[in-house]
């Protein structure tokens, strides 16, 4: 079962929330390659949406 908590999300599952809450350039290769970069991951490989949104607003954001 896939967990609908923002703290907590599959990356698919992040990809398509932040898609729907207005995203034109999230993809799951975006998502990867900024993971690689340093955005944050949750141990469990999930991906907390508030957290990452705050990593890019700091300026980490790949290809930036």
């Amino acid at each position: 079962m896939e967990s609908n908590n923002p703290t907590a999300l599959q990356k698919g599952l992040a990809v398509r929330a932040l898609s729907l809450a207005g995203s034109r350039t999230i993809t799951l290769e975006r998502l990867e390659a900024d993971i690689e970069a340093g955005a944050p991951l949750n141990e469990d490989g999930t991906v907390n949406i508030i957290a990452y949104g705050a990593w890019i607003l700091k300026g980490n954001l790949n290809g930036d």
